[in-house]
């Protein structure tokens, strides 16, 4: 608690912040999301958020419009290519992730993965030259038990490599392939690469940052090395003193760091149409079109 203390005077807000695990993952109790922030809260939010990669809310009692206003004081709002054409009470930026959905299509996604790692530790809009930086996620309809979100601080997951691996990664870059996604809807994008291991912008701490979710491929690699770095990297991901995880309710949000943690969804719910809405935040006006 002492750190939660520590934050809590240095602002001089109500704010209690209680960790989770000790680098990622934190609760924030004592605030209404419903409210309007002063900027002393949304400071102190963002630092927590910096410094935990992922928060939690519980027992907030948002709609659709007051989900994205919140989500507005920490950047403008992405509007996905696949965002239906009649959004939610008109709140464009908003995505359904719909167990519904994925089990009608679940076998196609299995086959279209089937030679590739079916390990689905991910980031948000990797396919992006500048993705988002952050998630607020909603819980809507949740099973009576299971369906709970993994995240990893993939900054500790680098950090915990043995020196051999780091310096095979080293100035390499991975490819993140949603073209296959975005022509279903009519969009298209090109396919870019990020550096495997990348700097976060703002707190300056190496990543490792591979979406298993997008076809990932290391470049300048025959496929075996490919492969081989790949399972290390998601081997890195899925030991537990790296994550958190969080087992929603009715009326819980999370909202991460989509630069500094990836996350796996947990799929042991059979077939309950669980449902929760994703709002994300662009990065920096300046880069948000790119």
């Amino acid at each position: 608690m002492s750190a939660a203390i520590q934050l809590e005077r240095q602002h001089d807000t109500q704010l209690n912040i209680v960790p989770l695990q000790p680098t990622i993952g934190a609760e924030i109790r004592g605030i209404d999301l419903r409210e309007p922030l002063t900027d002393a809260l949304r400071d102190e939010i963002k630092q927590t958020i910096l410094k935990y990669k992922v928060v939690f809310f519980r027992d907030q009692s948002l709609d659709h419009q007051q989900h994205a206003a919140f989500a507005r004081n920490f950047g403008p709002l992405y509007t996905p290519p696949y965002a239906k054409p009649d959004p939610v009470e008109g709140v464009t930026p908003l995505h359904q992730i719909s167990a519904a959905e994925f089990q009608k299509r679940e076998q196609e996604y299995l086959d279209e993965f089937k030679d590739e790692i079916q390990e689905f530790y991910h980031t948000d809009t990797s396919w992006r030259l500048v993705p988002t930086w952050g998630a607020v996620l909603r819980a809507v309809n949740l099973p009576p038990v299971g369906g709970d979100t993994i995240w990893v601080d993939a900054g500790l997951a680098y950090r915990a490599l043995p020196d051999e691996v780091k310096q095979r990664l080293e100035g390499k870059f991975v490819t993140h392939d949603f073209r296959r996604a975005l022509l279903k809807t009519g969009q298209d994008y090109p396919v870019v690469s990020h550096p495997v291991v990348r700097t976060h912008r703002e707190t300056g701490e190496k990543i490792l940052w591979v979406n298993f979710s997008q076809h990932p491929k290391i470049l300048g690699l025959d496929r075996a090395e490919n492969q081989e770095l790949l399972k290390i990297i998601v081997a890195a991901y899925a030991r537990p003193e790296h994550q958190v995880r969080f087992s929603w309710r009715p009326g819980s949000i999370a909202f991460w760091d989509n630069r500094a943690a990836v996350h796996y969804a947990v799929r042991n719910y059979g077939d309950y149409p669980r449902l929760l809405e994703r709002i994300l935040i662009a990065d920096e006006e300046l880069w948000t079109n790119l």
